[in-house]
């Protein structure tokens, strides 16, 4: 092997930098073999570029040595807690957007015109009144949900088969749960009962499948929070 130089000249600087960009193909094979013999008789002749591959070397065979990493246990639960999150979230700012037009620019036009209408319905409502002094109409029987009534979720199928939560403690888990207007838990919360890791699998794969009948307001479906109760079972080893 030929005397490597200690130093590039100014004029040579350009050749290092194209065969320095070569390196990595270099590395893996992935260059002709007309380049590979000329990066390789560079890397001879020239000790910078040699420093330079070295290092790069040794950095590709450290990589190496590490291997493949397991995932977590829990992260397929994380996985599917934090797309939960972000949906409720896109929701929510939904609603927030809303929300904000209604207190600027809605309500204030409301409140103004309702000042007016609210002399007009106080003089009907007198008359009315007194209409209803002199002739009474019939009493009518309705057996329609009134105006404003709130529903809460509750519990309507799971797609596989609900079971017992194995855990440690042998105790009844309370758990509630945060549902969407369609019905699907997007969060959740434990009451009461082991939190553990493998417990809070088994809880996130039967909420995940659980469909409810969402909260209503005014017939119309919204988020709401549901009571779940699971039972707990203790295995021996």
């Amino acid at each position: 092997m030929t005397e490597r130089q200690t130093q590039i000249p100014n004029s040579l600087t350009s050749r290092c930098n194209s065969i320095r960009a070569f390196f990595s193909a270099y590395l893996d094979g992935a260059v002709s073999g007309r380049r590979m013999q000329t990066i390789a008789t560079h890397l001879e002749t020239c000790d910078s570029c040699h420093q330079e591959f070295e290092a790069m070397r040794d950095m590709q065979r450290s990589l190496a040595e590490l291997g493949t990493l397991k995932p977590p246990a829990d992260l397929g639960m994380k996985l599917r807690l934090a797309i939960s999150h972000e949906r409720a979230r896109r929701k929510a700012g939904l609603f927030d957007g809303f929300s904000l037009k209604w207190q600027n620019a809605i309500r204030p036009v409301l409140i103004q015109a309702s000042a007016g209408f609210a002399g007009t319905i106080v003089l009907l409502g007198g008359i009315l009144l007194l209409l209803g002094m002199v002739a009474a109409p019939e009493p009518v029987m309705a057996n329609d949900e009134p105006l404003g009534a709130m529903t809460v979720p509750h519990y309507r199928y799971s797609a596989a088969l609900p079971r017992p939560i194995i855990n440690s403690h042998d105790a009844t888990i309370i758990v509630e749960a945060y549902v969407n207007s369609e019905g699907r838990v997007y969060d959740y919360k434990i009451v009461s009962g082991p939190e553990d890791t493998a417990v809070q699998i088994q809880i996130v794969d039967q909420l995940l499948l659980s469909v409810f009948e969402p909260a209503r307001v005014f017939g119309a479906p919204i988020r709401g929070r549901a009571v779940v109760t699971f039972s707990g079972v203790s295995v021996q080893g």
